[in-house]
């Protein structure tokens, strides 16, 4: 077990990401989570990831609050991803430890973290598959 204290993001990260775009509608991106069975997507931008969109996100549109009626359902899927999107979001560097990503997601419980390289842009993505597949393999090193 002492090799996944030293294992990091870059390692087990997924390189080839799917991600969408500001303008993408909400009932695009909504067939796009049942397609993919993704939970996240980042939205990039020139290169870059300015935020990210989550079920969480989409179903955050349709809670009902004192200040909020739900608008109609064919209303909401017009609307783009830019309406509803994550700005605030958290994020690693490939060469954040695995340790931290996993006190990170724990902490926050989340299922998935971007990776953003120190150019700013999107190298990966982190999920809780990654790292118990870095948990296992760490398990079967004496």
């Amino acid at each position: 077990m002492y090799r996944f204290l030293e294992e990091t993001a870059g390692t087990y990260m997924t390189r080839e990401v799917k991600t969408v775009t500001r303008d993408l509608t909400i009932d695009e991106v909504n067939g796009m989570f049942a397609r993919d069975d993704f939970n996240t997507y980042p939205v990039e931008e020139d290169g870059q990831a300015v935020g990210i969109i989550t079920k969480f996100d989409l179903l955050k549109c349709f809670a009902f609050t004192p200040n909020q009626m739900v608008p109609r359902y064919a209303e909401l899927m017009v609307r783009t991803v830019a309406d509803i999107m994550t700005t605030e979001f958290i994020y690693v560097r490939p060469d954040t430890k695995l340790t931290r990503v996993l006190q990170l997601m724990v902490q926050h419980r989340i299922r998935s973290i971007p990776v953003i390289d120190f150019d700013q842009h999107l190298a990966g993505i982190i999920s809780r598959e990654d790292v118990l597949k870095a948990l296992a393999v760490a398990a079967l090193d004496p």
